[in-house]
C-alpha cells in the first residue's frame, strides 16, 4: 500500500516570472507481511514439492522400516486386534512393506518416475493405507482423554498414514505441476454441494439417537442409564462421562465438527479465513488444515461404513446372525447398526467427494 503527499508553491522571482517549487513525499508499506523474505522462501520451497517429495518418501520409508524391524524383533504388536498376541507376527509383514517402499522410492530418486515404479508406489500406498485404517478412532480416543489400546499400534498407524500421503504424492509428482498462481476462492460445483447435503443429513438420525440416550430416553429397547453403564463398563473417559451427565454426547459433537469440515470444503470461507476468526481473517487457509482431517476421516469412515452396510445386509437377509452385544435383542442391535453405518458410509463418501473438489479448486496452477 502507499500514499502520496505534497506541496506546490508559486512565487514571483526578481523579474516577475513565476517560480514553481514542489515538495512531495511517497510512503510505501506492507499491510500484512513484515517478513516477506522468509515467507517467500517457504512458499517457493513448498511449491517445488515435486522435486523433493521422492527423497522425503525415501527418508520416511527408511525410518518406517527401522521402526517396524525394532518392534518385530522385540515382539511388540504393530497391528492391534483386541489384545490378540498373535498379531505380533504380522510385524514382519509391516517390515516387508517398509522395505519395499524404501527400494521403490530409492529407485525413483535414481532413475525417475518410470511406469513400473509408479505402479509399485500405488501398491505400497494401498498397503500403508490399510495399515493406517482406524487411526481416526485412536485420534478421537485421545481427544476424549482416553488412552489408546496400544501405543505401538497407534504410532504405526500414524507413520503409515504419513507414508500413504508421501507415496501418493510421489506417484503423481510428474502429473501435478508445481504452480505459482493461487486460485481465487470459489464454491464447489453442484455435485459436491449435494454430496455435502447428503453427508449432513445422514448424521441427523444418528445424532437424534445419541441425544435421546444422553437425555435419559429410550431407543432400540435400551435406556440412557443402561447405555451410560455400558460406557462406564467399557472404560469411557471422564470427559465422555461428564458430557453425558450434561445431556450431551461426545460423538454428536464430533459429528457437528465433521459437518463443519464438510461445508468448509465446499464453500469459499473454507479457503479464506472469515471475519469471525479475528486475527486470521482475510488470510488464506493452508491446504493441509482442512485436507488432513478430511483425508483421515474419509479413509476411515467410508470403508468402515460400506463394509458395515455389507455385513448388515447379510444379517438382515438372514445369511449371518447379528450378535446382540449390549442390546436386548438382535433386532435392536441391527436397527442401531443401520443408523450408524449409513451415517458413516454416506458421510465418508461425501467427505471424499468434497475433499477432491477442494483440492481441484485450491491447487495452485502454473503461471
Amino acid at each position: 500500500m502507499r500514499n502520496v503527499s505534497g506541496n506546490v508553491s508559486v512565487v514571483p522571482d526578481a523579474q516577475g516570472q513565476p517560480k514553481i517549487t514542489m515538495d512531495y513525499q511517497v510512503n510505501v508499506w506492507d499491510r500484512y507481511n513484515w517478513d516477506a523474505g522468509k515467507e517467500a522462501l517457504w512458499s517457493a520451497w513448498w511449491q517445488r514439492w515435486p522435486r523433493w517429495v521422492a527423497r522425503a518418501t525415501m527418508v520416511w520409508a527408511v525410518l518406517y522400516t527401522g521402526f517396524a524391524l525394532a518392534c518385530a524383533l522385540s515382539g511388540a504388536p504393530l497391528l492391534h486386534h483386541g489384545g490378540n498376541s498373535g498379531a505380533s507376527e504380522l510385524g514382519w509383514a509391516v517390515v516387508a512393506v517398509g522395505a519395499l517402499g524404501t527400494l521403490v522410492s530409492g529407485a525413483v530418486v535414481l532413475y525417475g518416475l518410470l511406469p513400473p515404479l509408479r505402479v509399485l508406489l500405488w501398491v505400497v500406498c494401498g498397503l500403508t493405507g490399510i495399515t493406517a485404517f482406524s487411526l481416526l478412532m485412536d485420534v478421537i480416543t485421545l481427544m476424549l482423554g482416553q488412552g489408546v489400546d496400544s501405543r505401538t499400534s497407534a504410532a504405526n498407524k500414524a507413520l503409515a498414514a504419513v507414508g500413504a500421503v508421501l507415496l501418493a504424492a510421489t506417484a503423481r509428482s510428474d502429473r501435478l505441476p508445481a504452480g505459482t498462481t493461487v486460485r481465487a476462492p470459489s464454491a464447489a460445483p453442484q455435485y459436491a454441494q449435494r454430496a455435502a447435503w447428503a453427508g449432513t443429513l445422514a448424521f441427523v438420525p444418528y445424532a437424534a439417537m445419541k441425544l435421546v440416550w444422553a437425555s435419559g430416553g429410550t431407543f432400540a429397547g435400551i435406556t440412557g442409564e443402561e447405555m451410560l453403564a455400558v460406557s462406564e463398563r467399557n472404560g469411557a473417559s471422564g470427559i465422555f462421562l461428564t458430557l453425558e451427565s450434561w445431556g450431551l454426547d461426545a460423538s454428536v459433537l464430533l459429528a457437528a465438527l465433521g459437518v463443519f469440515l464438510l461445508w468448509g470444503l465446499v464453500r469459499p470461507w473454507g479457503q479464506v479465513f472469515p471475519r469471525w476468526t479475528l486475527f486470521l481473517r482475510g488470510r488464506r487457509v493452508p491446504l493441509w488444515l482442512p485436507l488432513a482431517p478430511a483425508l483421515l476421516g474419509a479413509a476411515t469412515l467410508a470403508p468402515y461404513g460400506v463394509l458395515g452396510i455389507g455385513y448388515l445386509s447379510l444379517a438382515t437377509s438372514g445369511v449371518v446372525t447379528m450378535r446382540r452385544g449390549d442390546f436386548h435383542s438382535s433386532g435392536d442391535a441391527l436397527l442401531v447398526g443401520w443408523i450408524g453405518m449409513l451415517a458413516f458410509a454416506v458421510y465418508g463418501i461425501a467427505l471424499t467427494v468434497s475433499a477432491r473438489s477442494y483440492w481441484r479448486r485450491t491447487c495452485p496452477t502454473r503461471s
